[in-house]
């Protein structure tokens, strides 16, 4: 069950921190994640309004991934539970309360900083934990400095994500998800902006995976006609052939296959800073893929893999590409 809850997580690869004061904007808040590419929520005990919020959020959209966060003690851990909380999390690593999700396994992150927390954290066979506060703590560099004698440890950062950082963060393999609060703004909850919490929210997921056109591919019928297409780049745009055993790439833009692969008029491949989290995403929204057409690096990550269905004849797949320095 823990195991399952933190791949969920991962899957989302943003969770949204929420502090509601009134548990009546919860369910609107929660349908503008929910449309806008998040169906998570960590719902603060920060508010009286916690308890409640998450009852309705879990009644309206018993799909959604919501937690309950800034959980400080017990009591607080049973009333998130009884309301549907899928998990905890904690600002930090209260023994007592550890102890008592793992005893009743009850999926916990709790907040770590330190290699004293995180020795805590293993010594209750935890192998994530939430860092907080993140960027105050050292951001990155202190994680990557952190994690390397705790092979087994990963990581939740919480505290100064945002759009210019958060795809750096979810690079680390440490790093299972971001914490952030950027894309649900109290003043927007307050004043009942959900529309655009739902933008911010979908812009949020832009930023994590960073969708952009990678290349076109051109089915050609044979080795001569995509050598004749590829020299036709070369003439007009001076897009320099690369070739390569199937096909012939100019310049990286156009890539001219020897013989007629997937999509009835050729391939568009989409760029994106991760291609798990994008099929994710994606999936989420009802696409599907072909499985079978999953290259791996070797490092196990996914490198590409093709949708199941064409758009517009063209078959659609998904590419690994960081982000450029």
């Amino acid at each position: 069950m823990v195991e399952e809850l933190l791949k969920q997580i991962e899957c989302m690869g943003i969770l949204p921190v929420i502090k509601l004061n009134d548990a009546k904007d919860a369910v609107p808040l929660a349908k503008a994640l929910c449309e806008g590419g998040l169906p998570c929520a960590e719902v603060t005990f920060r508010t009286d309004a916690a308890k409640e919020s998450i009852a309705e959020m879990t009644k309206a959209y018993p799909e959604m991934l919501v937690g309950a966060g800034t959980v400080l003690n017990t009591d607080q851990v049973d009333a998130a539970v009884e309301a549907g909380a899928k998990f905890i999390v904690s600002p930090g690593l209260n023994p007592d309360t550890v102890e008592y999700c793992v005893k009743k396994g009850i999926p916990i992150l709790p907040g770590c900083s330190s290699p004293s927390d995180i020795e805590q954290a293993i010594k209750y066979g935890l192998n994530v934990v939430k860092f907080f506060p993140a960027e105050a703590a050292g951001g990155l560099k202190a994680i990557k400095a952190m994690a390397a004698p705790y092979s087994q440890i990963r990581f939740m950062p919480t505290g100064g994500i945002n759009p210019s950082n958060v795809s750096d963060y979810l690079a680390e393999d440490k790093i299972l998800a971001c914490g952030g609060t950027w894309m649900v703004p109290a003043a927007e909850i307050e004043a009942g902006n959900f529309d655009k919490i739902r933008e911010l929210t979908e812009e949020a997921v832009r930023s994590m995976l960073g969708f952009r056109l990678a290349h076109v591919g051109i089915n050609c019928d044979n080795e001569s006609e995509a050598h004749h297409v590829a020299g036709a780049f070369d003439t007009m745009f001076g897009f320099a052939p690369n070739e390569n055993p199937s096909s012939i790439f100019s310049a990286g833009y156009v890539e001219t296959m020897k013989t007629p692969y997937l999509g009835s008029k050729g391939h568009i491949a989409i760029a994106t800073y991760s291609v798990e989290l994008a099929k994710a995403y994606l999936e989420r929204k009802g696409v599907k893929f072909n499985e079978n057409s999953i290259v791996y690096r070797p490092d196990g990550k996914i490198q590409a893999i093709y949708m199941a269905e064409e758009v517009g004849g063209f078959a659609i797949h998904l590419v690994r590409k960081p982000k450029e320095a």
